[in-house]
């Protein structure tokens, strides 16, 4: 492969926005993250990655291990939200049309390797300097679902969670944000999830999977008290990302992107791996 980019040109970070996806599609945002992580190592080059799914439940590997999946599953189910399986670890979150999917991905060769928390701090930094209005913090809303270190807040209510991904030299930091929409009724809908999966171990400590109280989550439009889009988010992350970068977005379709030799010759194999990993969950139900 041959575009890696001259230290005297300017950087060119690719912007693939896969828009709304369907269920039937719901594997490939996952499959494709991987593809471009593994690019963007090989090239360095710089992607955005932004996506959403329809009505679902995105389960983490360590879902797998709930006592009670099937009840579990059942409960989405009769709630109206498909699910499926990530190819990472860490635990469940929704994803509607409320709900942004962004992957900044970024080339992490073995001289320049970015931590882990420098990577979460990458994110954070990007999301509060998009957003000044009010201050965004940084640490673990425990009760909240798939809690985590760099759980994003304002006054203590969570609407984004932080998570990464590492392939050879290439990293994805990814974060979900819930932008608008009904985020108590999506918090009513994971625990209740975790109830059924845990029955009468819900709330016990030694089980490790969140005690979900709906109440501290909340949404971007309603703690920074200003109606959004999910495109005007998407807007304002690309003009944040233009001002502050002296890498340039340039738009390319996932489509095109798919068909060139690389990506033709690894996505079945990619796309796959992420169809044997889900049967784990058309076993349990």
């Amino acid at each position: 492969m041959t575009n890696r980019q001259n230290n005297n040109e300017q950087i060119t970070t690719l912007l693939i926005d896969e828009g709304y996806l369907t269920n039937e599609q719901a594997l490939h945002p996952f499959a494709l993250t991987d593809l471009l992580i593994e690019f963007s190592g090989l090239t360095n080059q710089p992607i955005l990655h932004f996506w959403q799914l329809e009505k679902a439940m995105i389960l983490g590997m360590k879902d797998l291990r709930l006592p009670f999946l099937e009840s579990g599953l059942s409960s989405l189910k009769e709630s109206g939200y498909h699910y499926l399986v990530r190819n990472s670890g860490g635990l469940g979150v929704i994803a509607d049309s409320g709900i942004l999917n962004v992957s900044l991905i970024l080339p992490n060769p073995p001289n320049k390797k970015l931590s882990i928390d420098e990577g979460y701090q990458k994110m954070w930094h990007w999301i509060k300097t998009t957003y000044p209005q009010k201050e965004i913090d940084a640490f673990e809303i425990g009760n909240s679902y798939c809690p985590g270190t760099f759980d994003l807040s304002i006054h203590q209510k969570k609407f984004a969670g932080i998570s990464q991904r590492r392939i050879k030299n290439g990293l994805a930091i990814m974060i979900y944000l819930s932008v608008n929409g009904d985020q108590l009724a999506r918090g009513k809908i994971v625990r209740q999830f975790y109830q059924a999966s845990l029955k009468k171990q819900f709330g016990e400590k030694t089980t490790d999977y969140p005690t979900v109280d709906p109440m501290v989550m909340g949404t971007l439009e309603a703690l920074i008290e200003k109606p959004l889009t999910i495109d005007e988010v998407k807007k304002n992350l690309i003009d944040k990302w233009n001002s502050s970068q002296t890498s340039k977005l340039k738009e390319q379709c996932a489509d095109q992107l798919v068909t060139t030799a690389w990506f033709k010759d690894k996505w079945p194999t990619q796309l796959d791996k992420m169809h044997q990993r889900n049967k784990q969950l058309e076993r349990s139900h």
